[in-house]
């Protein structure tokens, strides 16, 4: 992000927007994926803690922001993503909203559905579904519905672009300014939004600085895997990095849009505006504890200040002067700030002079069975990583480190400047550890359906 130094200029409207916002330098996220780093967002808990670190758990209910927010002070609650674990996948992040708005899967949301028939009259049901399409009142469109699917299941190649389904973040926006639009009383939403999660591809109005062949190489890839394994150079990682980079000036761009809407309708002065990446990226730097391997994406185990050092900028109602915070904060305490924010409890400060840690943990079955299609040895794979962070000076954080027998300690500056000082944790990871207690909010989900599943896939999630 051109807002944190970066050389391409990625954020500009989000350079302005902090000009009346504060700016967090050394923020970090709980863990380098989606669905622990959200559940930590949503429930003030660390990783350790709350222990939901994949598909086949489930948070109880009653343990979120949003639950608080709408069940004790009667805001208006809504997510809007494509991202599968909030609003698909039944690990309990969906219900804790009253209103969600997920992936689109057909080209026409208000018409028939016909994954719904399948289900109700069976396969090969052909005419009759016809006779209900026609007499549905949107015939044209449930037909339509109809021949998409069969095509992106049987034939997925055969849809034109014109068709595929927006999945967008600019779909999400407008949904979200939509629904917004109807809302009498106080609302609390999450727009989650995906543009900048691989595969990167965004729009040509954004894409600056990628080029067809990198695109073409991109598509190309069959798994992050190839590049541990050793069956890609890494410099086509890294050369990816020019399409990441489109994505997230396209993402600025969507933000503008969000945020110029809630102004003309007088509403941003009166809300809090928290933006956030849930973790980082990697293209292929070197890990400090993990000898031989790299950051790859996210998600596949490790620590490195990529995935886990991320944006944070809050806006407070009435702010209209901006400021910069040095001190490194956890995106774990945004339940806090909310409180505060809200009236509930007015005495929290942001960040609290709590610990800040965070966790990556080793692969799971379905990843470790496709990382060892390219991969001889897994072994730098697997296991917790575990994080401590704490502040030194000048906007200047001590990172400590430990997997498995390793452990080191680093300075660290940004996400691409650290470097180790000592090859002991001092013991601190383990008492800052020993203070989290694994609380008791997790029961055991249902099994993820087809379409979920591919979902989870497409987004490298395997």
């Amino acid at each position: 992000m051109s807002l944190y130094g970066h050389h391409n200029e990625t954020t500009p409207f989000l350079e302005r927007f902090a000009e009346g916002a504060t700016t967090y330098t050394q923020a970090r996220a709980p863990s380098t994926w989606s669905l622990p780093s959200h559940v930590s967002m949503f429930t003030g808990l660390y990783p350790y803690e709350h222990q939901l670190n994949g598909r086949d758990q489930r948070l109880k209910p009653g343990h979120t922001i949003w639950e608080d927010l709408r069940d004790d002070q009667d805001y208006a609650t809504a997510v809007f993503s494509s991202n599968p674990f909030l609003t698909a996948a039944p690990v309990g992040l969906e219900e804790t909203f009253e209103h969600s708005v997920g992936m689109a899967d057909l080209p026409f949301e208000n018409a028939m559905d016909p994954r719904e028939f399948v289900r109700e009259q069976g396969k090969g049901a052909y005419t009759a579904f016809f006779r209900e399409a026609i007499t549905s009142g949107r015939p044209v469109a449930s037909l339509a519905n109809g021949v998409y699917e069969k095509l992106d299941r049987a034939a997925p190649r055969l849809l034109p672009d014109a068709v595929r389904n927006d999945n967008s973040g600019v779909r999400f926006a407008d949904k979200f300014l939509e629904w917004e639009t109807e809302q009498s009383g106080p609302w609390a939403v999450c727009v989650n939004l995906m543009d900048a999660h691989q595969p990167y591809k965004p729009a040509p109005e954004y894409d600056n600085w990628g080029e067809e062949y990198l695109h073409k190489l991109q598509d190309d890839i069959d798994s992050i895997w190839e590049f541990n394994g050793g069956q890609r150079p890494w410099w086509q990682r890294r050369a990816l990095e020019a399409l990441y980079d489109g994505s997230i000036r396209q993402l600025d761009a969507i933000l503008e849009r969000i945020v110029s809407r809630l102004q003309r309708r007088d509403v941003l002065e009166n809300t809090l505006l928290i933006i956030a990446g849930d973790h980082g990226e990697g293209f292929g730097e070197p890990s400090n504890i993990k000898p031989g391997t790299r950051a790859v994406a996210h998600g596949n185990g490790g620590s490195h200040e990529v995935l886990l050092h991320v944006p944070l900028v809050v806006k407070i109602p009435g702010q209209s002067e901006g400021s910069v915070d040095n001190s490194v904060c956890s995106l774990t305490h945004l339940p806090g700030l909310i409180d505060s924010t809200t009236g509930n409890e007015s005495e929290n400060r942001f960040p609290p002079a709590e610990p800040v840690v965070a966790s990556g943990y080793g692969l799971n079955d379905r990843m470790r069975q496709n990382a060892s299609k390219f991969c001889n040895d897994l072994t730098p794979y697997e296991g917790e990583t575990r994080v401590y962070y704490e502040n030194v000076q000048n906007g200047t954080v001590r990172k400590r480190i430990t997997w498995k027998s390793e452990e080191a300690t680093l300075e660290v500056r940004d996400a691409q400047t650290h470097y180790r000082i000592s090859n002991s944790s001092e013991g601190e990871v383990e008492s800052v550890f020993a203070t989290l207690d694994q609380k008791e909010v997790t029961g055991k989900a249902s099994d993820v359906d087809a379409e979920v599943q591919q979902r989870l896939e497409d987004l490298g999630y395997a």
